[in-house]
């Protein structure tokens, strides 16, 4: 078993992270009795990347930073339920999250036909013949995909979730938001550690292309279940992480006023499908998700408020390389590859695009760079690599994070 908190490189990211004096640096004007500091955090989606964001996280709360509100979708989605569900608001998590990872067999989520999971590593690992192999496999392939329009069911990712929450105490939504309101007392430093008292957040990103509407979880939960505190949060994560084709999509049956439809002469505030989705044709009692990262695989405007200098900044965690160099489109699959890639970057490339100051809290990891993001098979050795890349590009990251810059930023903007 590899550790991959005590490998060579990230013991030397410890030695920097004191040296530099990384855990005495200001982050934040919000503090705990502790000392800690408190950050918001959005994660992007990534499929087995991921495992790099743990690695983010990780080296943040060795240099004494917490995270209050909490989004992600997809990859980002499962590290933000295992932050929200594994510990209360400003106790160390990440520790927790890296050991489950290092016990659980990734290559077990592959849970489908297991001729046709053996062909998807042959395509992964580029491996000889993949093209024979697919038109000998074509017809089973077909009939998998028209019966569970996805080649793995995701039952086993799901139940390893819901066990990971279980074995935390965490049932039902209501457990996780009972949790989440143990909140310890926090204080604005620049104001003579005056008292601060607000709830955290979460959201969890998802698509729901039945009615053709982005969905964040909990909040929008009262959409799909009659009563959303008897569910399970990691059915939230089910619906955000449903890679198209990749895995069946999440299917919710039974929704609440299926068949009828929400009075036009009801004002909004009064309605569930118009105010919360904008929805407004008949109630389907089915309802299909899938990937979140279709619709915004990096939420980053999860927390931005338009007016006001913030107490505490919003950092994201990028696992992808971002714009940097054009997609060819010259072959069936190379375009389908960017017609994904736009939908999943440009709608939260337009919000960065309007608030630029945003970059400057923004961790670019950089992680399909060198590692295949749907490699579920990947060995215990290049999984210890990623989380140290995960790592090192954290302490990199605040090595260069200036919050009194960042503030004074915000301010000139709201004067301009």
């Amino acid at each position: 078993m590899v550790k991959f908190t005590e490998t060579p490189g990230v013991l030397k990211l410890i030695e920097t992270i004191r040296k530099k004096r990384l855990d005495r640096k200001i982050y934040s004007d919000i503090i705990d009795q502790s000392g800690n500091q408190y950050v918001d955090l959005v994660q992007e989606g990534g499929g087995v990347l991921g495992i790099a964001l743990t690695g983010y996280t990780w080296i943040l709360e060795r240099c004494g930073i917490r995270f209050f509100s909490l989004a992600g979708t997809s990859a980002g989605a499962v590290n933000t339920i295992m932050i929200a569900g594994l510990a209360p608001v400003g106790e160390a998590v990440s520790g927790k999250i890296v050991d489950l990872l290092i016990r659980q067999n990734l290559a077990d989520f592959m849970d489908g036909d297991p001729r046709i999971v053996k062909l998807i590593r042959r395509y992964i690992e580029d491996r000889s013949c993949f093209k024979t192999y697919v038109f000998l496999n074509s017809l089973r392939i077909w009939r998998i995909l028209r019966k569970h329009l996805g080649i793995n069911p995701g039952l086993e990712f799901e139940n390893w979730l819901s066990g990971c929450l279980k074995d935390a105490g965490i049932h039902s939504f209501a457990d996780l938001r009972q949790l989440r309101s143990r909140v310890p007392f926090l204080m604005d430093r620049t104001e003579n550690n005056a008292p601060i008292s607000r709830d955290p957040e979460l959201k969890i990103i998802a698509s729901d292309i039945t009615t053709k509407s982005k969905i964040i979880f909990p909040e929008m939960a009262e959409l799909y279940w009659e009563n959303p505190d008897f569910v399970n949060p990691a059915r939230f994560v089910r619906a955000s992480m449903s890679i198209p084709y990749f895995f069946s999509p999440f299917i919710v049956e039974d929704i609440p006023g299926a068949g009828g439809t929400e009075s036009s002469d009801l004002p909004k505030s009064e309605t569930k499908w118009r105010r919360n989705a904008g929805y407004r044709g008949e109630i389907p009692a089915r309802v299909c998700f899938v990937d979140g990262g279709m619709l915004s695989n990096f939420p980053i405007n999860a927390f931005h408020l338009d007016s006001g200098i913030p107490k505490k900044p919003t950092f994201g965690a990028r696992l992808s390389t971002w714009r940097d160099q054009y997609s060819p489109n010259d072959t069936p699959g190379a375009m389908a590859s960017a017609i994904i890639s736009t939908m999943r970057q440009l709608h939260d490339y337009d919000f960065l695009r309007q608030n630029p100051d945003y970059n400057s809290l923004i961790c670019q990891i950089n992680a399909d760079g060198k590692f295949n993001w749907l490699d579920f098979n990947m060995p215990a050795t290049q999984q210890a690599e990623l989380f140290r890349l995960g790592a090192e590009k954290a302490v990199l990251f605040l090595e260069k994070f200036d919050w009194e810059a960042y503030k004074a930023i915000r301010k000139k903007r709201l004067k301009s």
